[in-house]
């Protein structure tokens, strides 16, 4: 393998579900920052323990959306403090160096582009950002579905001079099997071309180009169209992916709230399951490797073995 594959930690809400922190909508992983943040801690160690050498604040939805406007601006700023002290921690704690990303979430839901309110966003993505800034090691642009909501981060961000990662979220809703077979291109979830997402992203100074919390099937297309984009346009930025484990919805079902039920899980995706499609994306040219929804500590482990195998003790 010629350049080496970074890996990320996987997805906190349902590894929080799953070591029965509280949890429930339309709170998501916020809730067990606001009762119960031990759980949280667990779970960073846990994906420390896997492998990850990148860990993310729990701040995805710690916006009005999922806590509500006056939980937000009453305490919008601690909770987001205490995303990023408990992940500077358990990097800290580490016996090797993990990095620590700020996770900036899609502050009127994901996957919905519709809804983004360039006049209302700044103001509580101001929030998140002077909250974390003492904490991270770089900037997490995560599920981001249109190319104006990482435009929006990138002002927010102003002069911090550490690097943005830039993650979006593909279309996986209608014509994945298109897509895959390369009879249709792939676009983010506001229809905007992968190729042209990519390219604005790296002029915009994107430290990365990832894509995260769309199906499995559709990462290997998105990671070629970027790739072939960017070498077109003379940009040389990494590309990475990590998807969720969420059974594809029916199209009925794509317009609900993401803060309304909690999605299922397929059950193919088990740890050898995830690494064959991460095989795919790291073979398409990806170089940083991780998950999202559903994925736990154990497909990271199984990650990191196959991608950044550590000698065995003499």
């Amino acid at each position: 393998m010629s350049s080496k594959v970074t890996i990320l930690d996987g997805g906190m809400g349902r590894e929080l579900l799953r070591n029965g922190a509280p949890f429930r909508q339309p709170e998501w992983s916020a809730l067990s920052l606001i009762e119960a943040p031990e759980f949280v801690k667990m779970a960073h160690d846990a994906f420390v323990a896997a492998g990850a050498e990148v860990i993310t604040t729990n701040s995805y939805a710690l916006v009005p959306f999922h806590i509500g406007d006056q939980r937000f601006a009453t305490h919008g700023f601690a909770l987001a403090d205490l995303s990023g002290r408990l992940a500077r921690a358990a990097a800290q704690k580490a016996q090797r160096y993990v990095r620590v990303a700020g996770s900036l979430p899609p502050v009127f839901g994901s996957y919905r582009p519709d809804l983004f309110d360039a006049d209302k966003a700044p103001a509580i993505l101001d929030i998140l950002v002077k909250a974390l800034a003492p904490h991270v090691d770089f900037w997490l642009a995560e599920t981001q579905s249109s190319v104006q909501e990482v435009e929006t981060i990138r002002t927010i961000l102003g002069s911090d001079t550490r690097p943005l990662w830039v993650s979006f979220t593909l279309d996986d809703t209608k014509s994945v099997a298109d897509v895959i077979a390369g009879r249709s291109v792939p676009t983010l979830r506001s229809g905007e071309a992968v190729a042209h997402a990519a390219v604005k992203a790296a002029r915009l100074g994107a430290g990365a180009l990832l894509f995260n919390c769309s199906q499995a099937e559709i990462m290997e297309a998105g990671v070629k169209s970027a790739n072939q984009a960017l070498k077109a346009d003379n940009l040389d930025i990494p590309i990475g992916v990590y998807a969720n484990a969420f059974v594809p919805k029916p199209e009925t079902e794509e317009s609900l709230a993401a803060n309304d039920g909690l999605s299922g899980l397929r059950d193919d995706l088990n740890p050898s399951g995830y690494l064959q499609f991460a095989q795919r994306w790291v073979s398409a040219g990806a170089t940083i490797i991780g998950g999202c929804c559903g994925i736990g500590p154990e497909h990271i482990a199984e990650l990191k073995d196959t991608f950044d195998p550590q000698p065995a003790a003499a």
